[in-house]
């Protein structure tokens, strides 16, 4: 079922850079960053009621909302625009059960993925601000003993980690999470693993060149371990007391030891694996497998207000925003040229030759996808399977659907 919501402001600030089908596999969250291959799904919702008799939509968010899932098999989409006077409007599509047909939430509940890693990277550019933490310091400054192997704490700075280019493999990229080359994450649906692991996965795995831009979940597990040293407090705390609940992000929260369910109103989320098999049901997961690097819960609203807030200046201070905006390209195979990273943020030129900023976000049963401009317009899309979950042609149509929705939005919102 089609609804459209419009509500007043919460604030003036930007979101994320439209995902892409390449970036999406690599930057693809701590519960599966070895989807080389998509998985296949079966349709759902398709000839599914989508508003009162049926009748077509003028509104072109809500028209693409409605082509993810009757044309592709999306189970269900969420999407919150924001335009340049910062009034808001929540839309969604489908079915956010599909074994109940109950319709899918408002702004509902989402699993942020990698989103989280802007978060995180936002709070050590806080310690940074505080002269708590030195972007340029070596990772062993803070986290003595805690790198060793082909990489070195000694030899990596905190920029590396919070940038891409420490060199450290990324711990999704090897057993459990992918066993002979093939994603495993349905078996670590209900397993707890400690952060320590997690990072010793990765250190286990081979380097990548140094100084090389190379997506690392890893990375931000080591992050959100330097922020629990140099605060003496739980990441997800810290997270809490100085992003969420200044931004009066309501509907955000990190998950707790061992938490599996989603708390709020929220769509079910669909996997599937093995490959080529149907969507399952896959809501309830322990996160910990992902932590720093992909554990936030958040709604579409409440994404695209904490982006817009930082581009305007109102989590960090000019000189530490303006070190999370130096960007590198992000040199791989299939991605383009005009998009960058920078520290726990990416920039992408929309085809009206204007910066989108943001993450993204993949985990098994959720993606998330959108943009923010300078002037606070800006679009998010949550989608309830992740894109590699479906047929191979059908996921790539999902993500360049998406990604012509957000460029179209944010290039029509200039005047």
């Amino acid at each position: 079922m089609s609804q459209t919501t419009d509500r007043t402001p919460r604030s003036t600030r930007p979101q994320q850079p439209t995902r892409m089908s390449a970036l999406a596999l690599v930057c693809t969250l701590a519960a599966g960053a070895a989807l080389a291959t998509p998985a296949v799904a079966l349709a759902a919702g398709r000839g599914q009621d989508h508003g009162p008799g049926s009748r077509p939509r003028t509104d072109v968010v809500q028209q693409a909302l409605d082509r993810l899932v009757d044309e592709h098999g999306v189970p269900a989409a969420l999407a919150n625009v924001t335009d340049r006077r910062g009034r808001e409007r929540d839309l969604v599509a489908g079915a956010g059960d599909l074994a109940t047909g109950e319709p899918v939430p408002v702004d509902g509940q989402v699993r942020a993925g990698s989103n989280s890693k802007t978060f995180v990277a936002a709070v050590v550019l806080q310690l940074v601000g505080e002269g708590r933490v030195d972007l340029d310091a070596s990772v062993e400054t803070y986290l003595p003993g805690v790198v060793r192997g082909p990489v070195d704490g000694h030899d990596i700075t905190v920029r590396d980690l919070l940038q891409h280019t420490s060199g450290i493999g990324s711990f999704t990229d090897g057993p459990p999470f992918v066993v002979d080359g093939v994603p495993a994450l349905r078996a670590l649906k209900d397993r707890y693993m400690e952060p320590h692991e997690l990072v010793a996965l990765g250190l286990a795995l081979p380097p990548t060149p140094p100084g090389a831009w190379s997506y690392s979940n890893t990375n931000y597990v080591l992050a959100g371990l330097l922020v629990q040293k140099v605060t003496g407090r739980p990441l997800g705390e810290v997270v809490t007391d100085r992003i969420i609940e200044p931004l009066g992000l309501t509907g955000t929260y990190v998950p707790a030891r061992g938490e599996r369910a989603i708390r709020g109103e929220h769509p079910s989320g669909y996997h599937a694996e093995p490959i080529g098999s149907a969507l399952f049901e896959h809501t309830d997961i322990d996160t910990s497998s992902s932590w720093g690097a992909g554990d936030v819960v958040t709604t579409p609203g409440d994404l695209s207000t904490f982006f817009r807030a930082l581009l305007a200046g109102e989590v960090l201070r000019p000189a530490e925003l303006e070190q999370m905006k130096a960007t590198v390209p992000m040199d791989l195979p299939g991605i383009p040229e005009t998009w960058r990273y920078g520290l726990g943020l990416q920039s992408t030129e929309l085809s009206c030759g204007e910066l989108a900023w943001g993450h993204g976000g993949i985990i098994p049963g959720y993606q998330t996808d959108g943009g923010v401009t300078e002037d606070g317009r800006a679009i998010m899309v949550a989608t309830t399977t992740a894109h590699f979950a479906l047929p191979t042609d059908t996921g790539v149509a999902v993500s360049d659907e998406v990604l012509a929705l957000v460029d179209t939005v944010l290039c029509s919102g200039r005047s």
